[in-house]
């Protein structure tokens, strides 16, 4: 799988990327340069956002099995209690009914878990290289003379000639020093898809006791 998911969304970042930087007054009236860059791609296709990728999608697809097998085992569950309920007394039904709506509150509470898992490994895999990033564009723009550089998710349409992602992945990979920061930037990491969420039926509970005959 060449890309991980997990990074195709980069909501915080849908807006503008702006890194205003000074200009000399004689320079007020002329037109302003602009470039955009591909922040979500410029993060995850250098050498340290792939690693980074790899790393959540290894853990993503353990915790999804793990949940996986869980809900198999209570779908097994399920079954045996409905194959049973005719033959085992209406209490002992209610009992192994509880017990599975015991185990699948707690599958749930593991599912919420695992996803918090994942967003904080993602962060601390990612803030560092999205820091470097940010770094590396206010560089792009001393050096080359641009007053802005606008995320491309904010723009309908750009001149190809205006992205500077590759040549962002290509300053990062070569371990150029990021400019120190000074306007600030978006500060967001790309969104993670969701763990499947545990959804077997419940078994169907014991049938009431038929009513008395009057006498």
């Amino acid at each position: 799988m060449t890309s991980f998911r997990v990074f195709q969304g980069l909501s915080a970042l849908s807006l503008m990327v702006a890194l205003g930087l000074g200009a000399a007054p004689a320079a007020a009236q002329a037109p302003a340069r602009i470039a955009v860059v591909d922040t979500q791609r410029a993060i995850m296709e250098t050498e340290d956002g792939l690693r980074a990728q790899a790393t959540l999608k290894k853990l993503f697809d353990s915790r999804q099995r793990e949940l996986d097998k869980k809900q198999d085992d209570l779908q097994k569950e399920r079954e045996d209690i409905e194959k049973q309920k005719d033959v085992v007394s209406k209490t002992a039904l209610a009992k192994r009914i509880d017990k599975w709506q015991r185990e699948m509150v707690q599958l749930q509470t593991v599912f919420v878990e695992y996803n918090k898992e994942l967003q904080k490994k993602q962060n601390e895999l990612t803030a560092p290289i999205f820091q470097k990033a940010m770094g590396l564009i206010r560089r792009v723009a001393t050096q080359e003379g641009y007053d802005v550089i606008v995320d491309k998710q904010a723009v309908p349409y750009v001149r190809g000639d205006l992205d500077v992602t590759d040549r962002l992945i290509t300053l990062y990979n070569q371990g150029v020093a990021p400019e120190p920061a000074g306007a600030s930037g978006a500060k967001a990491a790309p969104a993670l898809p969701t763990l499947k969420a545990p959804t077997p039926t419940p078994p169907s509970p014991a049938a009431p006791a038929p009513a008395a005959p009057k006498p």
